[in-house]
């Protein structure tokens, strides 16, 4: 297992050195032994008591040197200063099988100096649901972090209810955060900005070293990861609930799976998460969003782009405006595919956008709707809607304009036969939470293995929820 730690010696205002808070019990829940293998992860430590201890925070390594991350960022368009890692440390970081380097970090370990009064704690609720959100965002071709470990401490974590607490080990390429550059940009030290856009390029984007102006080009890399996530994220109806700031990486990778959801009948105003009130952070306004964040990581680069403070701002403004066509590239890419079609095709923007509003009108799921688009005949697409004339006449058009060599499996390998449905994950979390039962969880989770491989034996996870099963609302867990 190679690791070296570099971030946390880039300088110690960044990060406070703690120790997890040992648990009274731990016991395994899951463990990613293909991860692990992965990461370079000693086998010993996989599915045995020395790893539960590891894992759940009890004993730590001689490879690790905890930190907890500092980090500030705007929570619904409202500034706090200082955020951080209140109930997660960084382990340590690895150089992985593709040489690239990993953050390992423990989430729900204890009680962190950015903790605000909080316990550090995780109930198993949302363990799980990360667990599953993030392996099978992973599954689907989704940028993201993802989940090596989640072990039960034992105890139990008190929210508006006692609950069962587990800690879940979370991977990531880094758990640098835009939150993270206006955490730095706060100390007004021009130094300290430098040392850290230098380490973001030269971990994440070091192509940026050589362009003409770096930072510059650093904001604009990132711009371009994100677009591409936010599409991807769109082209499957993932809505993530809690987009703020220091919920959105430098990386490109989706993180911190709260209250996000997946979306059965298509709506367009989709909210799910409890606290979004107003719905700042629904299903369409996801990409507005995303550029309203970089636009605040372009502030904490202003100083490097240029002396000159107007053209600092006159540059990183053309930057973030740039989103709006980058995205739109990425998500007519992603959503032609969908049907069948290529961008540059005449009739496929219109026919994508005609069919969503299709689905909006009558209510049909997203995910089922695509999928049966790649089915040899219309048995199972007919019976999404109630009435043939309600999509007859797109569905020709639709076929009028695929190519002659069109195969409609190809759209099985791009539409997936599953995704985490919510009523599926509160129901695993419910029995484990009541039953102590892992099956539904592991089921969910094989199934998920293979999004895009239709079984028999998990037919019934594919179907949206029952009316008796919908679940509108979802929570942060924290």
């Amino acid at each position: 297992m190679q690791t070296a730690m570099t971030y946390v010696q880039l300088d110690p205002r960044l990060s406070a050195a703690c120790q997890p808070t040992p648990v009274m019990q731990p016991q395994w829940l899951a463990v990613n032994t293909e991860l692990a293998e992965f990461l370079g992860v000693p086998e010993a430590l996989c599915g045995t008591d020395a790893g539960a201890e590891i894992f759940a925070g009890n004993r730590v390594p001689d490879w690790a040197q905890p930190h907890a991350l500092a980090y500030a960022g705007h929570q619904f368009a409202n500034y706090v200063p200082q955020l951080g890692d209140g109930r997660a440390v960084l382990l340590t970081e690895v150089i992985a099988a593709d040489g690239e380097r990993y953050d390992i970090q423990l989430k729900g370990s204890g009680r962190t100096p950015y903790s605000r009064g909080g316990d550090g704690r995780a109930p198993i609720g949302p363990v799980l649901r990360e667990y599953v959100l993030s392996e099978a965002m992973y599954r689907l071709g989704v940028p993201t972090t993802r989940a090596l470990a989640a072990v039960a401490t034992g105890e139990l974590v008190h929210r508006e209810e006692a609950l069962p607490g587990a800690v879940i080990t979370r991977v990531a390429k880094s758990h640098l955060r835009v939150g993270t550059a206006q955490f730095v940009l706060a100390y007004k030290d021009r130094a300290l900005l430098q040392k850290f856009a230098d380490y973001v390029i030269q971990r994440h984007y070091p192509a940026c070293a050589d362009a003409e102006q770096s930072y510059l080009a650093l904001l604009q890399a990132v711009i371009d990861k994100q677009a591409q996530l936010i599409a991807k994220w769109m082209s499957l109806g993932f809505i993530h609930g809690v987009m703020n700031t220091d919920n959105m990486t430098l990386s490109g990778e989706t993180i911190d799976y709260g209250p996000c959801a997946f979306m059965e009948a298509y709506d367009p105003q989709t909210v799910f998460s409890f606290i979004d009130r107003r719905g700042r952070y629904m299903y369409q306004n996801q990409p507005p969003i995303a550029m309203w964040n970089l636009a605040r990581f372009a502030e904490t680069l202003l100083p490097l782009i240029s002396d000159d403070k107007d053209q600092a701002i006159n540059a990183a403004t053309s930057a973030v405006q740039e989103f709006e066509s980058v995205y739109q590239n990425y998500y007519w890419q992603q959503m032609t595919a969908k049907i069948g079609l290529t961008p540059d095709h005449s009739d496929a923007q219109a026919l994508v956008e005609d069919f969503l509003g299709l689905l909006e009108q009558h209510s049909v799921d997203f995910t089922l709707a695509f999928r049966a688009l790649g089915d040899a005949d219309t048995t199972r697409f007919a019976t999404l809607f109630n009435q043939p004339q309600q999509w007859q006449a797109w569905y020709q058009r639709w076929q009028d304009a695929l190519p002659d060599d069109f195969d409609p499996q190809q759209l099985q390998t791009i539409n997936p036969a599953f995704i985490p449905r919510n009523h599926l994950v509160e129901q695993l979390i419910d029995e484990a939470v009541n039953e102590g039962s892992l099956t539904r969880f592991n089921r969910l989770n094989q199934a998920l293995r293979e999004p895009f491989n239709e079984r028999e034996e998990y037919a019934d996870l594919m179907r949206p929820a029952q009316a008796d099963e919908a679940v509108t609302r979802t929570f942060c867990g924290t």
